[in-house]
């Protein structure tokens, strides 16, 4: 296997995941748009340009040959009709699209050295909820709160007293708190080959 596409669908939500092995990343050049041709040359190490090609390999086969631009915050979008939403994690990208509401989309790995690290995004209130001695939770919790983080469309926001995870019967439901506003959407989280994905299945309002 060189590559490997799966496909998640939620009713209007698509997403889609690309997995790789070591590969060449200058032979598929081609599949870059002039400007991202630009900035993978800017890349030094070899992991970032496969994540950098992968992820536009996997662009160019679900909506074509679609520049992706980053606004002010850092989040990417395209020049059409809808909402995209990139993460990646180790040899796994993935890409979701919606045309009705902002997406966030997150891929995380399990990895035990989660519990080193729950004090600084972990809850009071979580800590009643969830099992937080269980890195498979813990790491469902993290991708969560990065999802929210993306459909926040702020920076520097904590993620253990802004960003609140609670569950409920069929689906975990996320909060984004601000002094402005609270906001929530309902969150779709898939464990599988020892990866969570995550990504918001109701619009954040």
């Amino acid at each position: 296997m060189k590559f490997e596409r799966k496909d998640y669908h939620h009713n209007n939500i698509n997403v889609y995941t690309l997995a790789y092995e070591d590969f060449d990343p200058s032979i598929y050049i081609d599949h870059l748009t002039t400007i991202e041709k630009e900035r993978y040359f800017t890349f030094k190490h070899l992991q970032r340009k496969q994540e950098f090609v992968a992820t536009r390999l996997l662009r160019h086969e679900v909506i074509g040959f679609e520049h992706i631009h980053y606004d002010e915050v850092g989040a990417p979008y395209i020049n059409r009709e809808g909402y995209i939403s990139i993460s990646h994690t180790k040899n796994l990208v993935g890409f979701a699209f919606s045309k009705d509401f902002k997406v966030g989309l997150d891929l995380e790995k399990i990895q035990d050295k989660i519990t080193t690290i729950k004090h600084k995004f972990i809850s009071e209130k979580e800590k009643l909820i969830f099992d937080t001695s269980s890195s498979t939770e813990l790491t469902k919790i993290w991708s969560s709160k990065e999802t929210l983080y993306k459909l926040s469309g702020q920076k520097g926001l904590n993620f253990r007293t802004q960003l609140e995870i609670d569950k409920k019967e069929e689906h975990w439901i996320g909060e984004i708190i601000t002094l402005e506003k609270k906001e929530s959407a309902c969150l779709k989280i898939i464990n599988t080959d020892n990866t969570i994905i995550t990504f918001n299945i109701t619009a954040c309002e």
